[in-house]
Order: C-alpha cells, then sequence, then structure tokens
C-alpha cells in the first residue's frame, strides 16, 4: 500500500508527528520543502511525500516529564502506530522535549523514530569541528532530562546550559510559555518581547563560553529564525532533520543502518 503514496525515486513514506507545538510540524514542513527544492525538485510531483498528524491533545510533555501533568506517553504511542498502520516508514517527532519518552514509545512501535539530539550532535561534530563549546537552549524538562547533554558528551562536545531555575533559564521559558507574549501563545505571531529574551538568552551563554547554539526547542527554532544580528551562530535541529529525512525517503541512507550506528 505504501508504494501507492511514493514520488518517483522515493522509497520510504516518512511519518511527522506534529502539533507539539503547532508551529512545530509547520516549520518543519517547510524545511523539507527547502531542502528539497535545494536538491532540485521544481514541482510538485517532485517533491516527497510524507504523513502529517497534528496531534494537538498530546499531554504537555515538559509538565509530564516534571510530574505536573498527565503522561504523555500513551498519548505519543497512539499517534506513532497510527502513522505505522497509515504506511510510514519511520517516524519524525518535531518536539525536542518528547525525546525524553523515546525509549518508552520507542519499545512499542515497530517503526523506527529518528532520534533528532543525536542527529543534532552527529551534525556539528562533522561540520564544526574547530567548536568545542555547545550552548542549549531549550525547555526545561529537556535540560532536566539531558537529551542534548548526554549526545554532545558521545560526540566529545561540552554542552553549556542555564542551570534549571536560574534567570537565564526563566528568560528561555517566558520566551516559550508565557500566556501572553510567549510563542506558544501568540500562533503565527512571535512578539518583540519573546524575540529580545531569546536574543538574551543567546548572550547569556555566550558569556558562559558557548561558541555555538542549538534551538533545542521547536518554539525556540521558530523565534531564532526572527532574530536579527545574534552574536554567535547558530544550528537549528529542524534543519538537521529535514536533511536526515530526505536522505532516508530516497534512500541516500537506509532508514535501518542509520538508526543502528
Amino acid at each position: 500500500m505504501q508504494e501507492r503514496f511514493l514520488c518517483p525515486q522515493q522509497q520510504a513514506l516518512p511519518g511527522i508527528l506534529g502539533g507539539l507545538g503547532p508551529l512545530a510540524h509547520i516549520e518543519f514542513e517547510q524545511r523539507l520543502l527547502q531542502q528539497s527544492f535545494r536538491r532540485g525538485a521544481s514541482c510538485d510531483q517532485e517533491h516527497p511525500a510524507w504523513l502529517l498528524l497534528s496531534a494537538t491533545p498530546t499531554p504537555d510533555r515538559t509538565q509530564s516529564l516534571l510530574g505536573q501533568g498527565a503522561d504523555c506517553t500513551p498519548a505519543l504511542v497512539r499517534s506513532a502506530r497510527l502513522l505505522e498502520t497509515m504506511g510510514a516508514g519511520f517516524l519524525v517527532i518535531t518536539c525536542n522535549t518528547a525525546h525524553a519518552f523515546h525509549a518508552a514509545v520507542q519499545s512499542q512501535v515497530s517503526i523506527p523514530w529518528l532520534h533528532m539530539m543525536d542527529a543534532t550532535a552527529a551534525y556539528i561534530a562533522q561540520n564544526f569541528s574547530s567548536i568545542h563549546q555547545v550552548g542549549i537552549l531549550a525547555t526545561d524538562g529537556t535540560v532536566r532530562s539531558q537529551l542534548y547533554t548526554r549526545s554532545l558528551l558521545h560526540h566529545c562536545l561540552s554542552p553549556v546550559l542555564p542551570a534549571l531555575g536560574s534567570p537565564l533559564q526563566q528568560q528561555v521559558m517566558n520566551s516559550i510559555y508565557h500566556p501572553d507574549w510567549g510563542i506558544k501563545a501568540t500562533g503565527t505571531w512571535v512578539s518583540d518581547i519573546a524575540l529580545e529574551e531569546l536574543n538574551a538568552a543567546v548572550d547569556g551563554l555566550v558569556e558562559q563560553g558557548a561558541e555555538l547554539i542549538i534551538a533545542g526547542c521547536t518554539e525556540i527554532s521558530v523565534g531564532l529564525a526572527r532574530c536579527r544580528d545574534l552574536s554567535v551562530t547558530w544550528i537549528d535541529p529542524l534543519d538537521v532533520m529535514a536533511e536526515l529525512t530526505l536522505d532516508l525517503a530516497y534512500g541516500v541512507r537506509p532508514v535501518q543502518s542509520t538508526l543502528a550506528a
């Protein structure tokens, strides 16, 4: 059945679990189209097919991790299984914090879930050989679960993070979650206050020695893409995942062997 949906030369059908938050998968799909265009696509039929599930009812991942809300694992499993049933050959989840539940979900799903942190750390190690100190802007849940920390250390890179509960980390959280001007609260518009807070957070990590910044939350990806004159280069995991997704979709890299590496 899957073959009916595939474009010419496409070998695997990506399944995108979005809606976490709602802007995340929209940004990711735009990156997929941009990268596909750069690879030569010039009409509808030359872009890859993919499946999308916007699973907005999924409980908040940070609150779930901190024990302040419902466990999001069952919802993630249900959504992943639905994409698998629809014919997806592999899974992309565009929420950084959701990867804290990667092992629990992967054990209950047959198709592989691409690991955003591992892919991003590998990308930095391969493309920024002179960089050693990597700053991470992320939610409390992502910071607490050390998702990027473990992946960066595996590649001999030193993570630089705001301390949990610090004013710098509170700036990051406010830019994402503030009920009036946080990126989750303002739809497709990003407030000037949120951008100012992100700029200040970037500067704070640079002062701590960061030579490169990872946008470790999709709302931060959205915000930093709109910031001007940042004091340091930043990496968007959404771009890294878009490249990997296209490679796997077209068989440049086999799904199973890539994930086993």
